[in-house]
């Protein structure tokens, strides 16, 4: 102490401060050493780390299947037999098979005749469960059962109602004159069939994705359209329906997607003659029909074609619902 003030004293400068001790844990280490070098490659290489697993399971379950059955789509391969180079010629039996057009057909109306009712009680229902009732959370819970419930099962009933000699459906029909309608082999009663159970199935998850975007449109709105004398349907077509415009374009191409991919239902309904889609192809979709070129007909060939039109398909749903949410954006913005 007295060296330091003699040091001052004398004009001359301070001892230096002896080397400070090692930092708290944690702290970014001195640049130069092979620590220095370990914290750098640590803070660029985990985040890659910890996402590497996701990438890795898409790129051997999603990414390599995709480009195989691309390639497979190239060829003429038969189960158990070897691949043969055929270029587009799938592709061109595709674009003159009736079965295909017929499939495409039967897909479209199906998922049609499914989606819209299914997204029009979704959308009813939601808004109902968005009061307040008594036993919201039972119903809530209640419209999300036939969701949870199998495939299977829930096709099976449904067989069974819609069965031509002893159904339920028919007996309802024959008492209010109407008469047994044949819900199995005429083409529009199975598809209505079959559009019954996909809508039975799918209506309360959509209404629960819509009740849960209508609980954020603000409440503001509501009151300043009460005030301008707005009633409550007029409420719903002016304020709910355009707050949650993004969630309903979400709904129907998920919707769409998952008409176009539609197979069990159709399948189980048609008990021994569900993989042809009836006896007359009736209620055949592209996904039955993929299934019957490659484990029937043995042709994964043009089971592969199948499979990239679908996704073709998709990609054009995708598309679309882009340039719609880009436009309503700009009308955002505008």
């Amino acid at each position: 102490m007295a060296t330091s003030v003699r040091a001052r004293s004398d004009g001359s400068p301070p001892p230096a401060a002896p080397p400070s001790s090692p930092g708290p844990r944690g702290r970014r280490p001195a640049p130069g050493g092979w620590r220095s070098t370990l914290y750098r490659w640590d803070l660029k290489a985990i985040p890659y780390v910890f996402i590497a697993p996701f990438f890795l399971t898409f790129a051997a379950f999603g990414l390599f299947p995709l480009i195989y059955t691309g390639w497979l789509s190239l060829h003429r391969v038969e189960l158990g037999g070897g691949a043969e180079w055929k270029g587009l010629e799938n592709y061109a039996d595709l674009a003159t098979s009736e079965f295909f057009w017929n499939a495409l057909a039967n897909t479209f109306t199906i998922g049609v005749i499914s989606t819209v009712p299914q997204l029009l009680m979704a959308l009813g229902l939601a808004h109902l469960l968005n009061y307040k009732l008594r036993g919201r959370g039972f119903f809530r819970v209640a419209i999300l059962a036939p969701y949870a419930t199998s495939i299977a099962a829930a096709t099976l009933v449904f067989a069974q109602l819609f069965n031509t000699d002893y159904g339920m459906i028919n007996s309802i029909l024959e008492w209010t004159g109407i008469g047994p309608v044949d819900w199995e082999s005429s083409k529009w009663p199975a598809q209505i069939a079959i559009s019954t159970i996909v809508t039975w199935r799918w209506t309360g998850y959509n209404a629960l994705i819509y009740l849960a975007a209508m609980q954020a449109v603000p409440q503001d709105l509501y009151e300043a359209a009460s005030l301008d004398g707005a009633s409550r349907w007029r409420q719903f077509l002016s304020v709910t329906i355009p707050s949650i415009r993004p969630t309903i374009l979400f709904t129907i191409i998920v919707s769409t997607i998952g008409a176009t991919q539609l197979f069990g239902e159709p399948m189980l309904y048609g008990g021994s003659v569900g993989i042809s889609g009836g006896s007359g192809n009736q209620f055949q979709t592209l996904s039955l029909l993929m299934y019957e070129k490659g484990w029937i007909t043995g042709a994964l060939g043009q089971a592969s074609a199948i499979a990239w039109v679908m996704l073709l398909l998709l990609l054009i749903v995708g598309g679309v619902q882009a340039l719609v949410s880009r436009r309503n954006r700009k009308k955002l913005g505008g």
